[in-house]
């Protein structure tokens, strides 16, 4: 499907591996111009290396959470292709995790600062690229955590909850400017950090890694319907559709890929 973006410019954060990694791959296929950022730098590396070299693809590392770093990256994203027509905010990380009594400020502070207020400062930094051409696309990574929240990531829960607030909240204030506002909630997808989940369940159980996975489907996500986790390539084209032409009056919603585990309408 043509998706009528060829030619945009798209900033992606987290794009080093992962959902990231993937959408990358969606939107260059569609001719689009990707600029790709992360923290980890030789990551961010081998993923441009990927990817097919014939086409835009340009790399710059930064931490989210740093105002330096991101005005920085916005420097390189003006020198290199001028602004930005599409944004991905999808960087972030599982936070600490524990039950309630167990997890002091600094844990909830770190998973805020990384989950909550980095991807702020992403949108501050870069919305008057957003709004300036009268089109423009923005699409958060939150996840099912957001709406249904697991007793042992609350304050992931809690920050992805505020994430689909903050977007809702944004694509309220400048749609008729052309800025539309969506966010995708994926759950339990093959990523590198649900993989070091897994691991540190498997050690902990006594388990092969497999097996963690399936007790964890068993015990903690019983609505997921396929029983499997999810692929990143069931992700990525939901989001590719919401930078989109085609989704010219998609605005304010959150699509959640999760295979049913979410356990409500």
């Amino acid at each position: 499907m043509d998706l009528g973006i060829d030619g945009k410019v798209a900033l992606i954060t987290g794009a080093a591996s992962g959902i990231g990694r993937e959408t990358a791959k969606a939107l260059l296929n569609e001719g689009v111009t990707l600029v790709l950022t992360d923290i980890k730098e030789d990551a961010l590396k081998e993923t441009v290396l990927s990817l097919d070299s014939s086409k835009k693809v340009y790399a710059y590392p930064a931490d989210i959470t740093s105002l330096t770093d991101l005005s920085k990256l916005h420097d390189y994203v003006k020198n290199e292709v001028g602004e930005i027509d599409i944004l991905v905010q999808n960087a972030g990380t599982v936070g600490v995790q524990g039950l309630f009594h167990e997890i002091d400020d600094d844990g909830w502070v770190q998973t805020i600062e990384d989950d909550l207020l980095g991807p702020v400062r992403v949108v501050r930094e870069f919305l008057p690229d957003l709004r300036s051409g009268g089109w423009g696309r923005l699409v958060f990574v939150s996840s099912e955590n957001g709406l249904q929240p697991y007793k042992d990531e609350l304050p992931y829960d809690c920050s992805k909850a505020a994430i689909l607030a903050f977007s809702k909240g944004l694509s309220r204030s400048y749609a008729t400017e052309g800025l539309l506002v969506n966010t995708v909630s994926p759950a339990f997808i093959e990523t590198p950090m649900t993989d070091g989940m897994m691991e540190k369940r498997s050690e902990k159980l006594g388990v092969s890694f497999d097996e963690a996975v399936e007790s964890f489907l068993d015990e903690e996500r019983p609505h997921i319907e396929l029983k499997r986790r999810g692929k990143v390539e069931e992700v990525a084209p939901v989001i590719a559709f919401l930078c989109s032409d085609k989704a010219s009056f998609v605005n304010g919603s959150n699509y959640r890929v999760d295979a049913g585990s979410v356990a409500t309408i």
